[in-house]
């Protein structure tokens, strides 16, 4: 009776393993497909995601390509507006201020480009991004970011309400070294299952110990 019993409860075990393998792999999937195609389309405005500002003020290369790719995403008459995420508000060194301040540069006119600071997360960069929004009556949007970085945050931007279509830098994702591109969709999927488990009401002390295992005990980006 007892080996029965433990039968069935390792039948069940490995099946419970078998399909979270399955759906971490789907998962780990969908992060490189919806960065493979630009699915940019007719929108209310043009989402540039936050990106690391150099110490001396002057744009990361992941922010100066994806404001480069926004401008020509405006340029091309997709949006009307563009709208730069990220950094404290009010800093004019926040990703958001130089983000903008690029934009221009690269013809933007500066009434058509946004803030939507006061955010260091990828679900805060979506909060601050709604509000804006809302605040003009935008519900669209293009959402601009690294490849492996846009199925989560499209994930988090439509948990605002909002309709976004990715549309990935030109990072060519068969160029970057197979370590890498492991380890960055690694990261991209396990933020993902964490959206999905507070979702369900996973305490955060769980989902936080998540995150600090894969991202490091200062990071938040998983948020």
């Amino acid at each position: 009776m007892l080996r029965r019993i433990f039968r069935a409860l390792l039948t069940v075990a490995m099946l419970l393993l078998a399909a979270g393998a399955t759906m971490l792999l789907y998962i780990a999937w969908r992060v490189n497909y919806t960065g493979l195609k630009d699915r940019s389309q007719p929108a209310d405005a043009i989402v540039i995601l936050g990106a690391q500002v150099e110490p001396d003020g002057q744009p990361g290369p992941d922010l100066y390509v994806r404001t480069l790719h926004a401008a020509q995403l405006y340029q091309n008459g997709v949006a009307p507006y563009i709208v730069t995420t990220g950094g404290f508000r009010g800093d004019r060194l926040s990703a958001a201020a130089v983000g903008r301040d690029l934009a221009v540069s690269l013809g933007v006119p500066p009434d058509r480009v946004f803030l939507a600071d006061g955010s260091m997360t990828t679900r805060e960069d979506a909060a601050s991004a709604r509000d804006l929004m809302l605040a003009h009556g935008w519900s669209t949007a293009v959402l601009v970011s690294h490849p492996l970085h846009l199925e989560r945050a499209r994930i988090l931007f439509e948990g605002q309400g909002l309709t976004v279509y990715p549309s990935p830098t030109n990072t060519d994702l068969s160029t970057i070294p197979w370590r890498t591109r492991a380890w960055l969709t690694m990261r991209e999927t396990v933020g993902i299952v964490w959206i999905g488990l507070e979702e369900l009401g996973v305490p955060y002390e769980w989902t936080g110990l998540l995150s600090r295992l894969v991202y490091g005990p200062s990071s938040t980006e998983a948020e």
